[in-house]
This record gives structure tokens, C-alpha cells and sequence, in this order.
């Protein structure tokens, strides 16, 4: 990026020695087409599935529609269709062309304990993220 950051941002070097902004959620700006952000924990746990199913490096996220809120999100190994939204940390999150509008300004989470673990969607501007964590709907 060379220089310095916008007020309330930090800029953070990835495995690739790519510096990002990041802001103090430190959550990874690095946008493409959706505009769609993945947390650090989100782009790790991701980079491990695509790894597990065979297909390092691409997984594929969509939406469908949802009944405790409008859309529920489907994450899936591979590059099934679509164009590439996010890249982070050596993962590519690929999702419909059509659902590039859905998926603006949303940011993907990760948490994990030792039960298990899910992706969540956090809370941004003009997303209303269900308490289940997978769902959303648009303010």
C-alpha cells in the first residue's frame, strides 16, 4: 500500500507479504467484486475445509432463502460457479454473479471451541445478522 493508513485503520502483511487494511475489529479489507470480508479465523477454517475435501484453495458460499431471516448462507468445497468475491490467506471464495448484490458489505466469521465451530455472519452497515449466526437480512 505504501504510505500510511486512513485514521482508524492498520495495515497488516498476509502469507504472501500482501499488505491489507485492516480496521480495529481486525477485519480484512482486501475486497473484490462483492465487496464481501473474511476474517482471519474465517479464511483459515476455510483454507482447511477446501484442503480436507480436495480442493485446496477454492471454496464456494451462496445464499438461499431463509425462514428466521431472508437469506441463509451454504458454504461448499470447490469452485462450482460464479466469480471469485474474497481472497485471502491462499483460499478464493467463489459465489454467483447474481448474488454479488446479497453479499455486499457482508463480513464472515469464524468461532470455534472445542465442540465444534460454525461460520457466522457479524453485523455491518445495512446487515441485520440473525441470532442462529448463518442467516441475514437487509435493513
Amino acid at each position: 500500500m505504501g504510505g500510511e493508513a486512513p485514521p482508524g485503520f492498520t495495515t497488516a502483511s498476509d502469507s504472501y507479504g500482501h499488505e491489507h487494511l485492516q480496521n480495529c475489529l481486525s477485519i480484512d479489507l482486501f475486497c473484490m467484486a462483492a465487496n464481501l470480508r473474511l476474517t482471519a479465523a474465517a479464511a483459515a477454517e476455510l483454507g482447511r475445509q477446501a484442503a480436507v475435501a480436495g480442493t485446496p484453495g477454492q471454496m464456494h458460499l451462496d445464499v438461499i432463502p431463509g425462514e428466521c431471516a431472508q437469506h441463509i448462507i451454504r458454504i461448499r468445497p470447490g469452485h462450482l460457479a460464479g466469480i471469485a468475491i474474497a481472497r485471502a490467506d491462499g483460499i478464493t471464495l467463489h459465489a454467483p454473479q447474481e448474488q454479488v448484490g446479497v453479499l455486499k458489505n457482508l463480513c464472515l466469521d469464524y468461532r470455534g471451541d472445542l465442540s465444534g465451530g460454525g461460520f457466522l455472519i457479524r453485523a455491518a452497515k445495512g446487515i441485520e445478522p440473525c441470532a442462529c449466526g448463518s442467516a441475514f437480512s437487509r435493513r
